[in-house]
């Protein structure tokens, strides 16, 4: 038999398989890598493998309001972290903060805190004006003791008063220690708003630049002593109120004066609804002064170890506060029944009494307290001396009466409650009723409905 064509050899390969467009694009590009790198190389010149290839910062298109709202947009606690990006966020985010308490006062010498912070409306600068932050002890309602070796001196203070309040002119709260009057009248002269002021280890002589602050609202002065030398007396208290008359809430920890100085601040602050008396070293009669305040709604006296030595300014006693609505007493020394009188003889408009750890206050003392006649709530607590009948006494008077708390006075006892003071506990918008651990009013009480009239229901703490 004959073929046509070519004769085959004994082993028959395979047939070559014909390129794919992929790889025919792939060897295209690999033939002419060479070349298109060599024209780029003077526009883009290679990249060295050591070195990390950064992706472009985009943030850096936005403008610095529209970033801003997104920061804002951030909860506060994870705030402070963004300002670790990069120098625009942190200077962005500094921006943002409004409040600040300084700890270390090199901070504020160097400059760093209003370049880092340059819209502060709340500055905090007592722990930083302490050598060392270990010696201070401060409270609510805590004097301080000082010590001028762990003070930074009344100049370094001064000197950063005056930074501060060339950078800050929109401060509106400011808490420093050991300040003189220069300092703060160059606060009081950049910083025209300034509305809330505390003030520690003050003089007669500091309270000239404290009555510069003529917008002053709030103002706080722990004074302490130093070497036994009280630094306020009835001076500094007639300076302060004839220039802070915009004055609104006052506390003086460990102050000084009398008479004068308290019937001066009533006289001159019309405005001043909330007293603050807390560890007082006052001359005897400067109770009478309280009478004087009269638009003052709320009087507080807080860990007062004696209120008056002496009552004899009859003239000032004979006037009450018309406006008080409260009048708050804690850790306070009740024992002289005369005193005591005399304080609600003063207070006797009040509307809200609480009583809480008061050494002293047992029934007589207790039922001093029918001079309020039209009494809406009263708070007890830690007042051991006072019994069921001692407190029946005196609020089965009180047709008025609202809410009653009693809390942690051992010798009120659930056995001994009589049915009236039960009548009155139904008609009661709130009761709180915990003498002691042993009490078992609430459990037995609960479904009764008692305390549950208006819109309150009976509390148990």
């Amino acid at each position: 038999m004959s073929f046509t064509g070519k004769e085959s050899s004994p082993v028959t390969p395979l047939k070559k398989r014909r390129a794919s467009w992929s790889e025919l694009w792939l060897n295209h590009h690999n033939h002419h890598s060479l070349d298109f790198s060599s024209k780029l190389q003077p526009l883009t010149p290679p990249i060295p493998k050591s070195k990390t290839l950064f992706l472009p910062d985009l943030t850096l298109l936005l403008p610095d309001l529209t970033l801003l709202a997104i920061i804002t947009k951030v909860p506060s606690p994870y705030r402070k972290t963004l300002s670790l990006v990069c120098k625009r966020w942190l200077r962005l985010h500094g921006g943002l903060v409004r409040s600040l308490k300084v700890s270390d006062w090199e901070f504020l010498a160097s400059g760093r805190l209003v370049w880092r912070f340059p819209n502060l409306d709340s500055v905090d600068l007592v722990s930083a004006c302490f050598v060392s932050p270990g010696v201070l002890v401060r409270g609510s309602y805590q004097s301080l003791s000082f010590f001028e070796e762990s003070l930074l001196s009344v100049e370094t203070v001064d000197e950063g008063l005056r930074t501060l309040a060339s950078a800050c002119s929109n401060l509106r709260r400011l808490a420093v220690a050991n300040s003189s009057e220069l300092g703060l009248l160059s606060v009081a002269e950049a910083c025209c708003t300034l509305q809330e002021l505390e003030l520690h280890k003050c003089s007669d002589t500091v309270l000239l630049g404290v009555g510069a602050f003529e917008n002053l609202q709030i103002l706080r002065l722990v004074v302490g002593d130093v070497d036994g030398l009280m630094l306020v007396s009835d001076i500094g208290l007639m300076i302060l109120a004839q220039g802070c008359k915009r004055l609104v809430r006052l506390e003086l920890v460990g102050c000084g004066g009398g008479f004068n100085g308290v019937k001066e601040i009533g006289e001159c602050c019309q405005m001043l609804e909330e007293l603050t008396v807390c560890d007082h070293k006052m001359e005897p009669g400067w109770l009478a002064g309280i009478g004087y305040c009269e638009n003052l709604k709320t009087l507080r006296l807080v860990s007062c170890k004696k209120i008056d030595l002496d009552l004899g300014l009859g003239e000032g006693l004979s006037r009450s506060c018309p406006a008080l609505e409260r009048l708050h007493l804690e850790k306070c020394q009740l024992r002289d029944k005369d005193t005591v009188k005399a304080l609600f003889k003063v207070c006797e408009a009040a509307r809200e009494i609480v009583f809480k750890d008061c050494w002293g206050l047992d029934n007589d003392v207790f039922s001093l307290a029918m001079a309020f006649g039209r009494v809406k709530l009263l708070y007890v607590e830690g007042c051991s001396l006072l019994t069921t009948s001692g407190l029946e006494s005196v609020i089965l008077q009180w047709h008025e009466l609202e809410h009653l708390k009693v809390v942690s006075c051992k010798n009120v006892k659930d056995s001994e409650i009589s049915p009236l003071m039960s009548a009155l506990f139904s008609d009661l918008v709130e009761l709180q009723w915990r003498p002691d651990t042993r009490s078992h009013l609430f459990s037995s009480l609960a479904g009764a409905g008692i305390g549950g009239k208006g819109a309150k229901f009976f509390k148990k703490t």
